[in-house]
């Protein structure tokens, strides 16, 4: 009775449909790009329910240094990799590759009830190193200004640092944020404060600055005529394939992931 009962069995775990456990893949790195891939991801596993994403914020930096440890299969990041970055990542075989999926414009933001409305390269670098230091000097009112800036591990710090600052240092002054999200949160609910963010936290409780009279938007980003654009990337080790792939084609369509981009505020890419 027992082998009866045994092979029953047996036979019903082989003429069984064998279970495929989802394909998890880990995305980590920068907050700027976070927003985008959240959107983009949760209409990309609707649409292929055989693949989880795994996604976390951190920064840039973190992204890229989990890639080249191999915590991660896909990083977020809102700048171009570092030679040295490139030469950790290879020291453990993995062989950084760089998919440029939006544009983005980095945008100086400022409390609603702040009068000043634009400022120039020269005046945001002089805010920023700490000479200038009240809005009266800006055509503002005569209150010390406070500066908001991203933490150093920020992508979007070191995208600020080398088109305003020149290589120069934010002042000590500083206060250092996380998050564009942080810094969204702190300009709004301070009148002297001064900030930057990407294109795609501008709300209403912000105002944003026009840098050398040109205003942000998407058009002046993909022309070059904002001071401050830039692209968002993903990087994967080598050139992506299975999932991989399914998840980058998908970004990069201008009927799918396009599509979300511009939905939450980014700047599509071009056709």
């Amino acid at each position: 009775m027992f082998r009866i009962i045994a092979a029953f069995l047996w036979g019903m775990l082989i003429c069984a449909p064998a279970y495929a456990a989802p394909q998890e893949i880990m995305i980590n790195g920068s907050t700027t790009v976070l927003p985008v891939i959240q959107k983009v991801g949760e209409a990309f596993m609707n649409a292929n329910p055989e693949i989880v994403l795994a996604i976390s914020g951190g920064g840039s930096g973190n992204g890229l240094k989990a890639l080249g440890e191999g915590l991660c299969q896909v990083a977020m990041s809102s700048r171009g990799i570092k030679e040295s970055e490139r030469t950790d990542a290879a020291a453990r075989g993995i062989k950084p590759y760089r998919i440029t999926i939006a544009m983005d414009a980095l945008v100086p933001v400022v409390h609603p009830d702040n009068p000043v409305n634009k400022l120039s390269v020269e005046q945001l670098r002089e805010i920023y190193a700490g000479k200038i230091s009240n809005w009266k000097d800006l055509g503002g009112n005569d209150e010390r200004i406070v500066i908001i800036s991203r933490d150093s591990s920020s992508g979007t710090f070191e995208t600020w640092e080398e088109i305003i600052m020149n290589k120069g240092r934010v002042t000590p002054r500083a206060l250092l944020q996380t998050s564009c999200g942080a810094v969204v949160q702190a300009v709004s609910k301070n009148e002297n404060a001064i900030g930057y963010i990407g294109f795609g936290y501008l709300n209403d409780s912000l105002k944003a600055v026009d840098v050398n009279g040109v205003h942000a938007s998407a058009e002046t980003a993909l022309d070059g005529s904002w001071p401050i654009s830039r692209e968002l990337y993903l990087f994967t080790d080598g050139e992506p394939e299975g999932g991989l792939k399914k998840l980058v084609d998908f970004i990069l369509d201008p009927l799918k992931g396009q599509k979300y981009v511009q939905e939450i505020g980014y700047i599509p890419l071009k056709k």
